[in-house]
C-alpha cells in the first residue's frame, strides 16, 4: 500500500481511499482493462465505489501521466500502466493484449513522409500466441 500511496503522490494525486482502491488493481494489472473492467474488478472490494468514480479516476492518472490509453481493442478504450513506450500485441482468440518491448520492433521510412511531422508512433500486431 506504501508503494500505492508514493505512485499517486509522486503523480501529484491526492489519495483518497476511492483511488487506492482503483490504483491498487489497474497498476498491479497484468492486463489492459477497459474502465467497466476496472469497475467491475473494484466494485467487489468497495461496493459503494460508483461508476462515475472510477472513470474520473481513470482519467486523472491519464492526465497525471501514471497510466495510459490506448486504442488497440476493437471499440474499446484500454488502460496500461506500462507508459514507457512499446508497441502491442493483441491475441485474436483469447483477446489477450501483450506488451512487446520497443526495441523489438523496427519501424522505418517515418522520416520520409512528405507533409507530416511524426511525433511517436506504435505498432498493434495482431495474430495468434503461440504456446512456449
Amino acid at each position: 500500500m506504501k508503494q500505492l500511496l508514493e505512485a499517486l503522490r509522486s503523480h501529484g494525486i491526492q489519495p483518497t481511499a476511492q483511488r487506492l482502491a482503483v490504483a491498487k488493481f489497474v497498476l498491479e494489472a497484468r492486463s489492459h482493462p477497459t474502465a467497466d473492467q476496472v469497475f467491475d474488478k473494484v466494485r467487489k472490494r468497495s461496493p459503494t465505489l460508483s461508476r462515475a468514480t472510477v472513470y474520473n479516476t481513470l482519467n486523472l492518472f491519464v492526465e497525471k501521466g501514471l497510466l495510459a490509453t490506448q486504442a488497440v481493442r476493437e471499440g474499446a478504450l484500454v488502460f496500461d500502466p506500462h507508459v514507457a513506450r512499446h508497441h502491442h500485441f493483441v491475441d485474436e482468440e483469447t483477446g489477450e493484449i501483450h506488451d512487446v518491448p520497443w526495441e523489438a520492433v523496427r519501424v522505418s521510412g517515418e522520416k520520409s513522409l512528405q507533409g507530416y511531422e511524426v511525433r511517436d508512433y506504435q505498432v498493434v500486431m495482431r495474430g495468434k500466441k503461440r504456446q512456449s
